[in-house]
């Protein structure tokens, strides 16, 4: 039984198959196991809320080694340690695709959850946590590198900022999300849940010499990382002011009525992540 101290929970759920959310060949059980929890951690954060249990449902090849998976979930359940968070439950089933499917709850601590759809015009948009080191470490793999180590990392282990989700909420974010399919595509979400428009200045997003560094070597400009990578899971939210911003965030923009993101004032012509896109 999982019990919250004011009857209430948010629930998130997420999907990781083989070949679209992760391979072998480029990552372990481990880190298959630390992106699972992650994923649904930081959309129980994304909330306000404290993550505090998860389910699992794993299907995989009658071959797996077992080994795996018990790695696998000793990463899994590392990671949700470090919230205090439990695996509570779950079903596993044969499958010719490696298939991760997880369930998160998390207690809203007896404050209001924050969702996509209250943004305001006037408002502030802040970001917390890295962005574009995901999309940096995919990119070097893609191309058949397995440097720079710390880039890698970042794609196989994202780390998530969790505990800035409560704080944001305890200090008035009108809306929040985690940024999981890339920062304008996510915030479109919350601009279209909100009725608004949301412009983001790329001179307030920091471009560290690492993501530059990669950046010159595959003959890419970062910054399209930051905008359009996804799967770091930073947090993005809207406050009422930049005086009600927690320290640990940036402020990277504003709301004004409207419509859509802009970047820099313009349309940004890249998409982020799509499950569909071919």
């Amino acid at each position: 039984m999982v019990r919250a101290a004011d009857g209430r929970v948010v629930v998130s759920t997420d999907l990781l198959v083989e070949g679209s959310h992760f391979r072998r060949d480029w990552s372990s059980a481990e880190d298959v196991g630390v992106k699972a929890a992650a994923q649904n951690l930081a959309d129980i954060a994304a909330m306000g809320a404290v993550p505090t249990a998860l389910l699992v449902g794993l299907a995989c090849p009658r071959d797996l080694p077992v080994v795996w998976a018990r790695e696998f979930t000793a990463a899994f359940d590392a990671e949700c340690a470090l919230v205090g968070a439990v695996l509570v439950g779950g079903d596993v089933s044969s499958s010719p695709t490696l298939t991760v499917a997880v369930t998160a709850l998390g207690d809203l601590e007896g404050r209001a959850p924050v969702t996509r759809a209250a943004a305001e015009p006037g408002d502030v948009v802040a970001l917390t946590g890295r962005l574009g080191w995901s999309a940096a470490g995919f990119a070097v793999l893609s191309r058949g590198f397995r440097s720079p180590a710390q880039i890698i990392a970042a794609h196989r282990r994202p780390t998530p900022p969790y505990a800035e989700g409560p704080v944001a909420a305890v200090c008035g974010a009108t809306s929040m999300c985690d940024v999981s399919d890339g920062l304008v595509q996510d915030l479109g979400h919350i601009a279209a849940a909100s009725a608004v428009q949301i412009g983001i200045e790329t001179a307030r997003l920091e471009v560290g010499p690492r993501l530059q560094d990669v950046g010159r070597a595959l003959n890419v400009d970062p910054m399209r990382w930051l905008l359009t990578g996804g799967e770091d899971h930073a947090l993005v939210a809207t406050f009422p002011s930049a005086a009600s911003v927690p320290g640990a965030w940036t402020v990277i923009g504003r709301v004004d009525e409207g419509e859509g993101v802009l970047v820099d004032g313009a349309a940004y012509p890249l998409p982020g992540w799509d499950s569909f896109r071919t």
